[in-house]
């Protein structure tokens, strides 16, 4: 079935409090969405950040993100008072500032979580089960969440070496002296996945599926480095002795040195891939879709030496290739998977995509630069691929098209033809019109925005991940063209049958 969406990380929304929530505004995007007829919802990794506030270096495979709580819905359940939540701006800032948001939103969320273990609610059940189904990774992320927070947010290998190394006495002695913390650490999980899930439900039931996204590498300094050393190249210090990252190409001369550790994938083979198959089965039961970043990983990657400053001397070596979604296929069943298979892709990372059956993806900006690029233009597009103006990795529409130089303007014009109503909306047609049976579209470039608006620019160490748009822009004259473009280009949502027998829930029925 034809589709097509936008992609907007939930940091994004205009929400109070300096960031983005699963609050009231997101349930309006929903909204928004709905009224758009667009039936997809594309978000970045939902996992609390770590270096850089990057999504993609998480601090856990597992967990939420604590600033995306909203402590507007926590209010209504009686878990903190209205009156506590003054304190938080509602002025509109169109650009993150994360130490502010973590200083201003963190006490509030932790004193919520004291309220809600201090109170005998109906809550409370929910909770027990939500601890007991989520223990295996639950237990591990909390125990690594306060311990990194006692020790001033030092890297885990740096701790005592008991810590460091998980004695089973230290580990035990610690969860008594800071029982009270680990279970405040627990509802404020408890918390973000009661408020994801009911977002979610919103969505399902006006036809909107989450397409989620889960990095292949993960973060040095996470619960899963600290709880599985086994499975990655670390050594005897428990440090990594090999690093990911890509080798130099035309946009850097020394490539990119990423830093996270390298799987020791004959570990991760003789465990039957238990790790990977609990990571993809948590991803496919937290969204409906899953795109896989850097897939071509998975076929070869690159290594890079940990002494080594940057990614130069690097090798290729081989990924796991099908074998690892043999598994996943036998053991989760269908794999409802995007592969991002973007940069310097080999033939052989082509034929891994084609044999698993997962669709890549497509990004019209990068067609017009060379007749090599072309295979990124509608006419070389095939139905099994997702198709996109950009992405959160490039400038935005508007930002590209006043860099472009004469040629690529040239080649643009000349394949699109005029764009009366802005470059964005000539790209925006093309994608949806299209053969991909998917078009995502970043709401940037929905919106017309320029540079500023630009949420990563690969390689920059810091000011990535932090743009918000601005409250009023979803207007209904928007969505109604949006909508009129998605009914002509056949890629209206359909609502499952089942969610079309009940009455369309209010967000007021969905809020945890």
């Amino acid at each position: 079935m034809r589709s097509s969406g936008i992609l907007l990380h939930p940091t994004s929304l205009p929400s109070r409090g300096g960031i983005g929530d699963l609050g009231p505004e997101a349930y309006a995007f929903a909204d928004f969405l709905s009224e758009a007829r667009q039936g997809l919802w594309q978000i970045l990794p939902l996992s609390p950040p770590g270096l850089g506030n990057s999504p993609y270096s998480a601090i856990s495979a597992f967990a939420g993100n604590p600033l995306l709580v909203s402590l507007e819905r926590l209010a209504e359940r009686g878990w903190i008072n209205n009156d506590s939540l003054k304190q938080l701006s509602n002025r509109q800032k169109l650009k993150i500032d994360f130490d502010a948001v973590k200083a201003g939103k963190l006490p509030l969320l932790r004193r919520a979580a004291q309220n809600f273990l201090e109170a005998n609610t109906s809550d409370r059940k929910r909770f027990e089960a939500f601890k007991q189904e989520n223990s295996w990774w639950l237990d591990d992320f909390v125990l690594f969440e306060v311990m990194r927070e006692i020790q001033g947010g030092e890297p885990w290998s740096s701790w005592p070496k008991e810590l460091a190394r998980r004695d089973p006495e230290a580990l035990r002695q610690f969860g008594l002296k800071y029982q009270r913390e680990l279970e405040v650490e627990r509802v404020v999980q408890f918390a973000f996945f009661e408020q994801w899930r009911a977002l979610r439900s919103y969505c399902a039931q006006r036809g909107i599926r989450i397409v989620g996204d889960v990095a292949i590498f993960v973060n040095y300094d996470s619960a899963e480095v600290w709880r599985h050393p086994e499975l990655f190249y670390l050594d005897q210090d428990l440090l990594p002795t090999v690093v990911a990252g890509v080798p130099p190409d035309a946009f850097s001369a020394t490539g990119q040195r990423w830093g996270n550790p390298l799987y020791r994938w004959d570990v991760c083979k003789s465990t039957n891939y238990d790790w990977w198959v609990q990571r993809m089965r948590w991803a496919l039961e937290t969204c409906d879709i899953v795109r896989l970043d850097h897939f071509r990983g998975f076929e070869s990657y690159w290594e890079i030496p940990a002494s080594e400053p940057t990614a130069v001397k690097g090798r290729w070596v081989a990924g796991p290739k099908d074998d690892l979604f043999k598994v996943l296929r036998a053991r989760l069943g269908d794999l409802p998977f995007i592969a991002e298979d973007l940069g310097m892709i080999t033939p052989e990372v082509h034929a891994l995509r084609s044999r698993l059956g997962i669709p890549g993806m497509k990004v019209l900006q990068f067609g017009f630069d060379n007749p090599g690029a072309h295979i990124y233009l509608p006419h070389n597009y095939v139905a099994n691929c997702v198709a996109y103006t950009g992405t959160h990795d490039n400038d935005t529409t508007e930002g590209w098209w006043s860099c472009a130089g004469e040629e690529t303007r040239r080649y643009a014009s000349a394949y699109i033809g005029d764009a009366n109503d802005g470059i964005h909306w000539a790209l925006i047609r093309s994608v949806l019109a299209s053969v991909a049976g998917m078009a995502i579209v970043p709401l940037q470039d929905v919106l017309g925005l320029d540079s500023d608006s630009r949420m990563n620019t690969p390689s920059r160490q810091d000011g990535n991940w932090g743009w918000r748009f601005e409250g009023g822009a979803l207007t209904p004259a928007l969505a109604e063209k949006l909508a009129t473009l998605s009914v002509v280009c056949d890629r209206m949502p359909e609502v499952p049958a089942a969610e079309r027998k009940t009455k369309a829930a209010s967000p007021e029925e969905f809020a945890a």
